[in-house]
């Protein structure tokens, strides 16, 4: 009776085994085809070839969840999109595409970087017909000069808390010299950044859950600043 037992346990174990890697498979196949419906190729992981305290793994955010944030984000009132840790340059590509924006990525690993490039090659020659200009930038995301075009910029956690405040302090400075409303787009937030927003004169005005999201953090959270917020 108890070797019948743990036989059907071993094999309920290898049943959701078998299911779950069968579903990772259909997920990497589906992004697959997302990306060469582009011209681009993003899948994958990549970890720093050094210990790099300060900086995470490249993975690009789900096909899934951009839908999902393109359905529920306004972003034909965007001027231009940062995407600071842009890794191969997916959520540039796709909003470039499905919205007609300017975008710029900006990405600090060298080898990244250069796929990102190779990408918008491939790309450009299958969007011809957009006249928004797309632009990769190589280096570290707090130094990048914020533009006063640029009122919306998109996280997936690319870096520490240390670097996403510096970044976040040069894009107050840049709105206070020349004031407008910016928002903030982070996916999949970490307790840091959301800390230390908390902090700042950003406020939330939307959450986005991923549908079919089994981890609660799988969602978007937008912060603004309203261009009023100085005139206070």
């Amino acid at each position: 009776m108890a070797d019948d037992l743990l036989i059907g346990v071993i094999i309920d174990i290898m049943l959701y085994i078998l299911y779950s890697n069968q579903s990772k498979r259909g997920i990497f196949m589906g992004e697959r085809k997302r990306d060469k419906i582009l011209g681009i190729r993003t899948v994958g992981m990549r970890e720093w070839a050094f210990n790099k305290v300060h900086y995470n793994r490249y993975e690009a955010t789900p096909y899934k969840a951009l839908d999902k944030l393109a359905e529920d984000y306004m972003f034909r009132d965007v001027d231009r999109i940062v995407d600071f840790g842009c890794g191969r340059g997916r959520v540039v590509f796709y909003l470039h595409n499905r919205f007609q924006l300017p975008v710029v990525g900006i990405e600090a690993n060298h080898q990244t970087y250069e796929e990102a490039i190779e990408n918008k090659a491939v790309y450009s020659l299958k969007a011809k017909h957009i006249t928004a200009p797309i632009e990769f930038k190589y280096g570290l995301a707090q130094h990048y000069k914020i533009d006063k075009r640029d009122n919306c910029f998109y996280f997936f956690n690319p870096f520490s808390v240390h670097i996403f405040r510096k970044v976040v302090y040069n894009i107050l400075r840049s709105v206070e010299k020349d004031n407008r409303t910016v928002d903030l787009i982070l996916y999949y937030p970490t307790h840091e950044y959301k800390d230390f927003l908390e902090t700042t004169p950003f406020t939330i005005i939307n959450k986005i859950k991923v549908p079919r999201a089994i981890d609660k953090k799988d969602r978007f959270i937008i912060y603004r600043l309203n261009e009023t917020a100085w005139e206070e």
